[in-house]
């Protein structure tokens, strides 16, 4: 089997400048790209101090519990999804929310995150009357902004990873919701190293979105079912 060759025009451009002045004026730049892409991270973090729940039996009650969608594993919510529903239905049956509010992916007819979520919760204990599915949540700052445009949710308890609760509750202020966050902790494997990575992009595109709070992919009509979930 024949090995690529590189072409030597891309190999030119990829040395290191030759004179010291060269080499110097290459490291100011790769530091200052390295600072630029962490200060969206830096400001998640100071943006959301004193915001975030230590665990469940510590968080402050609210009327609605935010979940964002996390995968699907076999029409099954994956282990990270589960970690965050299960601490939902531990809030509820704290008497800590009194609504659960599922928002994913259900951009594909055979995929549906909000209703995996949904018969989840109610194999845990929470009555479906209590559970709100939105279907357009498909990623965190629709999530939000959808939360309080077409749910009127003005409070909510965020759940989600420790690795993106920071950017979750800094998005949902944002978008204009009142909230704390409370983050699931997991074990410190491959899969969380790959996520904590993930989130320095995300961070950069939170920035952006908490900046100039864009429409949501689909914003649609206002929908009452979380007041009605409140009410019943």
């Amino acid at each position: 089997m024949r090995t690529a060759r590189v072409p030597r025009a891309l190999v030119r451009r990829l040395r290191l400048p030759r004179t010291r002045r060269g080499r110097r004026t290459a490291l100011r730049v790769a530091v200052l790209g390295c600072v630029l892409a962490l200060l969206p991270a830096a400001w998640l973090r100071v943006s959301t101090r004193g915001q975030l729940a230590p665990g469940v039996a510590q968080a402050p009650p609210a009327p609605v519990a935010v979940v964002f969608g996390a995968g699907l594993w076999d029409g099954e919510p994956s282990p990270y999804l589960a970690h965050r529903l299960d601490a939902a239905a531990e809030l509820y049956a704290r008497g800590t929310v009194r609504a659960v509010l599922v928002t994913g992916d259900n951009g594909r007819r055979d995929y549906d995150e909000p209703s995996a979520m949904r018969r989840y919760l109610t194999r845990h204990g929470v009555p479906a009357r209590r559970i709100v599915a939105d279907h357009a949540g498909f990623d965190t700052w629709d999530s939000c902004s959808r939360a309080r445009r077409v749910f009127g949710v003005r409070r909510a308890l965020l759940v989600s990873q420790d690795f993106h609760i920071r950017r979750a509750t800094a998005l949902c202020r944002a978008a204009g919701v009142r909230v704390r966050g409370l983050g699931v902790t997991e074990p410190r494997d491959a899969t969380w190293y790959a996520a904590q990575l993930r989130e320095i992009p995300g961070a950069v595109k939170a920035a952006f979105e908490a900046a100039f709070t864009p429409d949501p992919h689909f914003l649609g009509p206002h929908e009452d079912g979380v007041r009605q979930a409140l009410r019943n």
